[in-house]
């Protein structure tokens, strides 16, 4: 990716937020289409320092408390429902890169992450809600010689084949689980084609599959542990941002109507 010079968002009422949001709402219509892709949205994000956001500054971020997280998160999700979306998936993938113990991942891919240089993506729903109620677990490790073997697959990832990594998490034998990042052009992954769905498809959700993927020990971001989401520093499930996208989407609809009752006398009293 090759960065224009950024206008950086410090804060969510920075008067430079006005100009990507207005950039997002100009091309959200883009996204309704085959196979469409918020490649120049996320660029656009990248060079407004939007990844910056998530990170402390002692690791490059700008390091912004939840507030102003949800206050961001509003405004974007006004502009582009889509691209916002995408972007909860890569800046989960960092906080838990951030999160983790591990020195080498931070000083290795913080700094091109934060920059929009290095996308990673979520691929961790197995172990939160989708396929709990199968008998054996649909993501398997093993661990031998100071590596860990994946085996299966994980059904819901965002972007991953736009990504260069993923977050994930797998079942080891005696039931314990690991968080680990994978490099998506190793032997054995598979990035599926993406889901159509009723809405969204822009943000190309799909399958990864894993046979045979070994990773080094030193790609560990969490555990082994009973219950790896939650003993994970900055793991844990759920958060605001899913209902702080829903309250940014209705506040545009909202303003759509406001909008057209200024033409429109009949809409006046629902607006």
């Amino acid at each position: 990716m090759t960065l224009k010079e950024p206008r950086v968002i410090t804060a969510p009422d920075d008067p430079a937020s006005d100009a990507l949001c207005a950039f997002l709402r100009s091309h959200a219509a883009d996204l309704d289409g085959p196979g469409a892709w918020p490649a120049d949205q996320l660029d656009r994000c990248a060079e407004a320092g939007v990844f910056q956001w998530f990170a402390p500054r002692e690791l490059g971020g700008q390091g912004w408390d939840e507030i102003d997280l949800v206050r961001g998160y509003l405004r974007l999700s006004a502009a582009c429902l889509t691209t916002t979306f995408v972007l909860t998936q890569l800046v989960g993938a960092l906080r838990r890169i951030v999160a983790a113990p591990n020195e080498n991942l931070h000083q290795q891919l913080l700094p091109r992450m934060l920059t929009g240089e290095h996308l990673s993506t979520l691929a961790i729903s197995h172990l939160t809600t989708s396929r709990r109620h199968l008998a054996e677990p649909v993501l398997r490790a093993e661990e031998a010689d100071g590596q860990f073997i994946l085996n299966g697959y994980s059904p819901w990832a965002t972007g991953a084949i736009h990504a260069d990594s993923v977050v994930t998490g797998a079942v080891l034998p005696d039931g314990q689980q690991i968080l680990i990042l994978v490099p998506t052009d190793l032997p054995g992954l598979e990035t599926e084609p993406p889901a159509e769905l009723q809405a969204l498809s822009a943000s190309h959700t799909g399958k990864v599959s894993f046979r045979e993927v070994r990773l080094p020990a030193t790609n560990l971001l969490g555990g082994p542990a009973e219950n790896v989401m939650r003993s994970a520093a900055g793991a844990n499930t759920g958060g605001l941002q899913t209902s702080t996208l829903a309250i940014g989407l209705a506040d545009a609809c909202i303003e759509f109507v406001e909008q057209q009752a200024q033409q429109r006398d009949e809409l006046t009293a629902p607006a």
